[in-house]
């Protein structure tokens, strides 16, 4: 027991319905969210003394995190010995406190929640994918890039996408098995946004968003809340569901707080955290037996290939051609949900959630075979990088 985070166990899961421009509050949709955890953990809301949320209520941004710690807990009566919420932090950050939380006595039953109606509030152009929408200057990080057109996430990963293409001698159509394997998941998924058939010929006639990423490489804005629950390990015995233990996690800001002024362009910071993550664990890649990878752009699941292990610098094209190393029935299992690509911007969580229900054996259609005990997480993209690994015991 080296480390914190291996007290900690997901007891609960819960979510919400997801869709777009659903215009519910987002309230509504947490609430609606925690009581399926609580229900699924087999918890009362008297259980529950801890919560921690990423990244926090932001009014100036909205639909991005439109509810707070406080609301949730005046709708629940939580009395909470601990709580934790804020931007500065991997995506990831919210489990990792709760998991800090437990390990140390702060809680025994933490409620995580990330939600977001990012969807109805880019239909009621409150909220648009670029910086800057909002106000009459642009400061911080976001002053040395807006100068230059690039006022998007799609913007800066496009430019190392580019980059890695032309390095590695590879073209977009290099990367359409993950968005292709990501369409066929989602088909068997009833809760994804996308799950009508996609070709590699509609993929390639796809318009662009910043080359060399098309619309399909983009992920898709929902509305939506997912839930965890992280319990100490010594409260598995009384569930009602099966817990699945948290074996090592970690979120890292390491190198340059940048996504464009990287010592390697063709990389950002996956490799700093799957580094961290192997190395608080005795378990290897190829202990692994489904991956949630982030893919808030297709091209960000191509690096976490690479930095977890699974194949060398510059191979992981090589390594996703065809599509079966990552199918179902492959190898490396790959968002068997549908990822952000084609089932919804969870913002991580959803990933965690579908890994869980996956270790539990419990995604119908789309479970995948061989009785799955271990699964891979990871988060975010550019300077914001964050990993988890799952085991059920």
């Amino acid at each position: 027991m080296k480390y914190g985070e291996k007290q900690a166990i997901i007891s609960g899961i819960g979510q919400s319905r997801i869709g777009r421009r659903l215009d519910v509050p987002g309230l509504t949709l947490t609430v609606d969210a925690i009581e399926r955890a609580l229900d699924d953990a087999g918890l009362a809301a008297s259980d529950i003394d801890g919560m921690t949320s990423w990244p926090g209520f932001m009014p100036d941004s909205p639909g991005f995190s439109p509810v707070s710690i406080g609301e949730v807990k005046e709708a629940f009566g939580f009395d909470l010995n601990y709580y934790s919420a804020g931007p500065e932090a991997s995506q990831l950050s919210a489990i990792i406190n709760a998991c800090m939380a437990v390990a140390t006595g702060q809680a025994r039953h933490v409620v995580c929640f990330r939600t977001m109606t990012e969807s109805s509030a880019m239909a009621k152009g409150e909220r648009s994918s670029v910086i800057g929408q909002r106000t009459a200057r642009v400061d911080g990080l976001f002053q040395w890039l807006s100068p230059f057109g690039a006022v998007s996430a799609s913007n800066w990963v496009g430019m190392i996408a580019q980059r890695y293409l032309h390095e590695f001698g590879k073209t977009r159509a290099d990367l359409a098995p993950i968005a292709l394997n990501a369409r066929a998941n989602a088909a068997r998924n009833p809760a994804a946004i996308y799950r009508e058939a996609l070709s590699l010929d509609d993929y390639m006639a796809a318009r662009m968003i910043s080359a060399p990423l098309c619309l399909y490489d983009c992920d898709v804005p929902i509305d939506g809340s997912t839930v965890l629950i992280i319990s100490h390990r010594d409260t598995a015995p009384d569930l009602r569901s099966k817990a699945i233990r948290i074996e090592a996690a970690c979120g890292t800001l390491i190198g340059r707080d940048s996504w464009d002024q990287q010592p390697d362009p063709t990389r950002f910071m996956a490799s700093a955290a799957a580094e961290r993550m192997w190395s608080r664990t005795d378990l290897k890649p190829n202990d692994v037996d489904v991956a949630c990878l982030y893919d808030g752009f297709s091209f960000l699941t191509v690096l976490w290939i690479e930095a977890l292990g699974y194949c060398g610098r510059g191979e992981a094209l090589d390594f996703i051609a065809g599509g079966h190393r990552i199918a179902p029935d492959g190898e490396l299992p790959l968002n068997p949900h549908g990822g952000q690509l084609s089932a919804g911007r969870t913002h991580g969580f959803g990933f965690v959630h579908e890994a869980v229900t996956q270790l539990r054996g419990g995604a119908g259609e789309r479970q995948i075979g061989g009785d799955p005990s271990t699964a891979v997480i990871t988060n975010g993209g550019g300077n914001i990088a964050s990993a988890l690994l799952l085991v059920r015991d």
